[in-house]
């Protein structure tokens, strides 16, 4: 079991997270849109929240600011979570708007918050687990569409419940994180999507 649960870190690591969210929304969501708004809507997610991120990503590593896409060092966070922060503001003030995708809209907002949260918690050094911010983020947020949309996802639901625990058992078996760090980061990604989910509920 162990030689299988670093999986779950690379699988689920917090870049996916935008494009799963996004997935989940089109799949729960009871809107209708054209092909096209589907292509222009992935389009921009994986575009914003994978390639440019992935491309500073070796920026950085070639001027030795990064070592590993893990972000192991909390000195090499701070610069990817400022990026983060930024990217996803431009999405939620352009074009994931609260009136064209509301849900999904603050979700991204959710996730902006979170980031910011943990940046601070770098300068007291304390390095908040990202891939649980993101994995919790996500569970609340598909329990959120499930509630809005009246679907019953109960399953779904379960198994993220699951996969939170998967991640976190992943990430101590890498040696990545402590028990603390790993608590903060599910607070860090629970806790605000909670607070905004009576927002758009």
């Amino acid at each position: 079991m162990k030689k299988l649960l670093p999986f779950f870190s690379y699988a689920l690591h917090p870049i996916f997270v935008p494009l799963f969210g996004t997935f989940f929304y089109v799949l729960l969501e009871e809107r209708y849109f054209t092909p096209g708004q589907y292509l222009i809507l992935f389009l921009q997610i994986i575009i914003i929240t994978f390639l440019l991120p992935i491309a500073f990503f070796y920026l950085l590593r070639t001027f030795g600011k990064i070592e590993s896409i893990m972000l192991s060092d909390i000195s090499h966070r701070k610069i990817p979570l400022v990026l983060h922060i930024c990217l996803l503001s431009v999405l939620v003030q352009k074009s994931i708007t609260a009136e064209s995708f509301e849900s999904l809209h603050y979700f991204f907002l959710g996730g902006i918050i979170s980031a910011a949260i943990a940046f601070l918690f770098l300068f007291a050094k304390i390095k908040a687990s990202i891939h649980m911010i993101g994995i919790s983020a996500l569970t609340v947020f598909i329990f959120g569409l499930s509630l809005k949309n009246e679907m019953n996802t109960v399953h779904l639901v379960a198994f993220f419940v699951v996969l939170n625990g998967l991640v976190a058992s992943s990430r101590l078996t890498m040696n990545a994180h402590t028990y603390k760090e790993l608590t903060i980061g599910f607070l860090c990604g629970l806790l605000p999507q909670i607070g905004l989910l009576a927002v758009w509920l």
